[in-house]
């Protein structure tokens, strides 16, 4: 009778023993599943599904654009911050007419004119004015021209003025061709007055017949409107 009580616990343990033997150990190696992502044995992570597998969205490990892991494996780039587009500089802008171009040619206003014969008294003794006064309105660096006649053997003087302009610059040009323009008599003084051949120092025409001339007067500085007058004798 002790016999046949034994024998079924003996059976119920080995069966026991066996089902148990059937459970995989997730920490044997043999049991490593390449498609279930398992990392590799010393490394951070290893026997967790899913866990070190670059570029796959929603596991451990995944980058994002412009941060460092983006990218996938075998490609330039890949586990290092990736460079990020950046805008031009914007470009540079000019002040307006401050490269040149032309005045607006306007009537010479009633005070330009009045302050242009005021200097004329004390610049132009015993000369007349050749021509009417002329005048523009200026942006920074622009130019107006008045040409003339400029007659053998007489002698000549401008004088300007700018209101708002800092740096009033008047040159005599004459053109005789076939020869090239040249500057034949500038003003040497600064500020918003210029004058060229005052003071007694008329410039006289260096050549022994007339011929087409011109005066220039230029904004060098400021902005404003400004006016000229030619004299002789």
């Amino acid at each position: 009778m002790r016999f046949f009580s034994i024998a079924p616990a003996a059976i119920a343990c080995c069966a026991l023993i066996a089902a148990c033997s059937d459970t995989p150990d997730p920490n044997d190696p043999s049991q490593y599943d390449a498609n279930q992502g398992y990392g590799q044995p010393g490394q951070p992570g290893y026997g967790q599904p899913g866990y070190g597998q670059p570029g796959q969205p929603g596991q451990p490990g995944y980058g994002q654009p412009g941060q460092p892991g983006y990218g996938q494996p075998g490609q330039p780039g890949y586990g290092q911050p990736q460079p990020t587009a950046t805008a031009p500089p914007p470009a540079a802008t000019g002040t307006a007419g401050a490269s040149g171009g032309n005045a607006t040619p306007i009537p010479a206003p009633p005070g330009v004119a009045q302050m242009l014969q005021g200097l004329a008294q004390k610049e132009t003794a015993g000369m007349r004015p050749d021509g009417a006064a002329f005048a523009g309105q200026f942006q920074q660096g622009q130019v107006l021209e008045q040409p003339f006649q400029i007659q053998p053997g007489r002698c000549y003087a401008v004088v300007g003025l700018g209101m708002g302009i800092t740096e009033l610059d008047i040159q005599i040009v004459l053109h005789q061709p076939p020869l090239p323009p040249y500057t034949a008599a500038q003003d040497q003084g600064t500020g918003p007055q210029a004058i060229v051949g005052g003071g007694g120092n008329c410039f006289k025409n260096p050549l022994p017949v007339g011929g087409p001339a011109k005066v220039i007067i230029r904004a060098t500085a400021g902005a404003g409107v400004a006016g000229a007058q030619i004299y002789s004798k």
